[in-house]
């Protein structure tokens, strides 16, 4: 994902704006991949349902009946009431997601429409938009910056909109702290429920040795995605010469006829 598309607001680059994260509502409610989920979800069994079923929560016994699998007869009910019994069991169709969002010092950084950290909110928006309108519980994870929060996974309005205003205000209150995804991932970790979808919205700047054996296991658990956020000018170094940029301390000029520079 990167930051190409112009922007004539210089504000919305910079910082990141509860408006435009609540209008991409509309955008993830037309999104096919917000209907794949829902219709693939209906089918597999993946939500919290009302029915009963064959699933791994358990909630209750009852008596017997002709047809029921004699590998989930609860023994111990049986024993004391004299009469078989089965258990019943809630099938596991409610998911949850995880966002984890960087707000490492680097990700204020953009040479085009926006700051990287404004791109990988909205990125992050869409994605809580997408989970809550598929009927999942989202959830945030903030790192980088001295952000050391989360908002726990909650369902409905509610819960996107404590997201979203997360995003904001972490934002805003980000500093120059820095912090290795290897730790957040550890943060991470307690808040993982079975079910729970982890997404990692990062530059991939903060990433270290750590990470990699911690990122394994929650693959080996969880469904685990990322999004890498860029900028062009990462990707390809401007011609030599020298470039004013704009920082928090005010303007400068950078020499990328310099190497140690560029």
């Amino acid at each position: 994902m990167n930051t190409t598309r112009p922007n004539t607001d210089t504000e919305s680059g910079i910082r990141v704006s509860l408006a435009e994260l609540l209008a991409l509502s509309a955008l993830a409610r037309g999104s096919n991949l917000a209907e794949v989920r829902r219709s693939a979800a209906a089918r597999t069994g993946q939500h919290a349902s009302r029915w009963r079923g064959r699933g791994v929560d358990f909630r209750e016994s009852r008596i017997y009946q002709a047809g029921d699998d004699i590998r989930h007869m609860d023994w111990r009910v049986t024993a004391r009431s004299g009469r078989p019994h089965t258990k019943l069991f809630e099938e596991e169709r409610e998911h949850g997601l995880l966002i984890m969002m960087d707000f490492n010092p680097g990700m204020r950084f953009g040479t085009r429409a926006r700051f990287k950290s404004v791109q990988a909110a909205r990125a992050a928006s869409l994605l809580a938009w997408m989970a809550t309108h598929a009927g999942d519980r989202v959830g945030v994870l903030g790192f980088g910056g001295g952000i050391n929060e989360e908002v726990k996974p909650a369902g409905g309005r509610r819960g996107v909109l404590q997201v979203l205003r997360a995003l904001r205000d972490w934002d805003r209150d980000a500093g120059d702290q820095r912090e290795s995804l290897g730790d957040a991932l550890q943060r991470a970790r307690r808040l993982l429920r079975p079910g729970t979808r982890l997404i990692v919205i990062s530059d991939g700047y903060s990433a270290d040795t750590d990470a990699w054996p911690i990122l394994a296991r929650c693959a080996g658990r969880h469904e685990l995605g990322c999004v890498l956020v860029s900028d062009p000018l990462e990707l390809v170094p401007p011609p030599a010469g020298r470039f004013a940029v704009s920082t928090r301390d005010g303007r400068r000029m950078l020499d990328f006829g310099n190497r140690q520079q560029r």
